[in-house]
């Protein structure tokens, strides 16, 4: 158990590519999988593992964020000691400087009693063990660990994510990015594996010099003077920073090897509970290879898609590989295809949308609603 660990999630996630389900959340707080969040993973993995004590660093404008996790009780976070503290009074971006945001907040560094610290984003999906991670970098006495994931398809899949360059002992030699032009990368998975103390000084010398505004910033850039290594993971991940991955890696969700991997039995993934009547099926409806919240009302045809909570399919409406989030109407023999609807969506009678397996079709929220 890793009780002498600290988690700390920054969120500085670019969302420049998914803007039509960040307007109004932060990408962390993103639906997916019919009742999770983005950020319920790299939460539940943190936990599973025995982190006691968890920051998250977040912008501003995150209010439906903070609902989500509350005071962090499906984690058993809500302590008296330790457990789960949100720190998001910033004007910066994260995205641009996340230093001003830990440097304000430097005290709970300070204060927190634990060894270690598991430095982590939220965008990327995976369920990992961070037990076997932490007790690899205590023995190879790096000053850093960073985890990344060996792929075949860099070409098509995570576009944007960081690529190492690591040699044949596990040193990150060098950080760049994946433009997709080779099949084969080493992706960086956004998580670092550090002493506190060793963190708490790339903060102060970053605030002293004004050279670097981020943490990655000062690491990629000190690589030479640094002890860096590496962990291979070799489990199924999904990068989500745009809406196209946002849409595989729900889709991925359908296969059956990949949601039993995502939600082991020995690793659960734990999420805000809501208190829903079972989903009601008529007759007439057809549901095929779907995932079905509760409290949904299904009376048309669904395929291949994902209905979140209390979603009404209407009488003669058809569904396929379609991702439709919470208290959304579909009306009487709507045809949608390729679509994705944002909260509070209500789709008129024989109303007919199709997006594209590459480029789906959004339908945002009426700003009216409440999230």
């Amino acid at each position: 158990m890793l009780k002498n660990c600290l988690g700390i999630i920054n969120l500085d996630e670019n969302e420049d590519k998914i803007k039509e389900l960040t307007r109004n959340r932060p990408l962390a707080s993103i639906p997916i999988a019919g009742r999770y969040r983005i950020i319920d993973f790299i939460l539940s993995n943190l936990t599973n593992a025995g982190v006691e004590s968890i920051g998250i660093f977040s912008k501003m404008q995150s209010r439906s964020l903070m609902d989500h996790l509350s005071n962090g009780r499906p984690w058993d976070l809500n302590r008296k000691i330790d457990g789960l503290r949100f720190f998001n009074f910033t004007t910066t971006d994260p995205c641009i400087d996340d230093i001003t945001n830990f440097a304000n907040n430097i005290e709970y560094l300070y204060r927190a009693k634990q060894e270690y610290v598991i430095f982590a984003s939220s965008h990327m999906i995976c369920n990992i063990d961070f037990k076997s991670i932490l007790k690899n970098h205590i023995e190879s006495d790096c000053d850093i660990t960073m985890v990344y994931k060996k792929v075949g398809d860099a070409d098509e899949n995570f576009c944007g994510c960081e690529a190492l360059n690591i040699d044949e002992e596990g040193t990150v030699l060098s950080v760049g990015k994946n433009i997709g032009n080779k099949k084969n990368a080493n992706i960086g998975m956004g998580i670092y594996i550090m002493k506190k103390e060793f963190l708490i000084d790339i903060i102060n010398e970053c605030i002293s010099t004004g050279f670097y505004r981020k943490v990655k910033s000062y690491i990629y850039n000190s690589l030479d003077k640094l002890k860096v290594g590496s962990h291979e993971f070799k489990g199924y991940l999904a990068c989500i920073n745009s809406l196209k991955t946002y849409y595989k890696a729900s889709m991925d969700l359908l296969d059956h090897k990949i949601n039993k991997e995502l939600f082991s039995q020995e690793r659960p993934i734990y999420t805000k509970t809501n208190d829903e009547i079972p989903a009601r099926y008529n007759n007439e409806c057809i549901v095929k290879n779907s995932i079905i919240a509760s409290g949904c009302l299904i009376e048309g045809t669904v395929e291949n898609s994902i209905i979140f909570r209390r979603v009404k399919v209407s009488k003669g409406a058809e569904l396929r590989n379609c991702i439709i989030l919470q208290n959304s109407i579909i009306g009487e023999n709507g045809r949608l295809n390729n679509i994705i609807t944002d909260k509070y969506v209500i789709i008129s009678d024989n109303q007919e949308l199709k997006g594209d397996m590459t480029i789906p079709l959004v339908v945002e929220k009426d700003g009216r609603k409440e999230y």
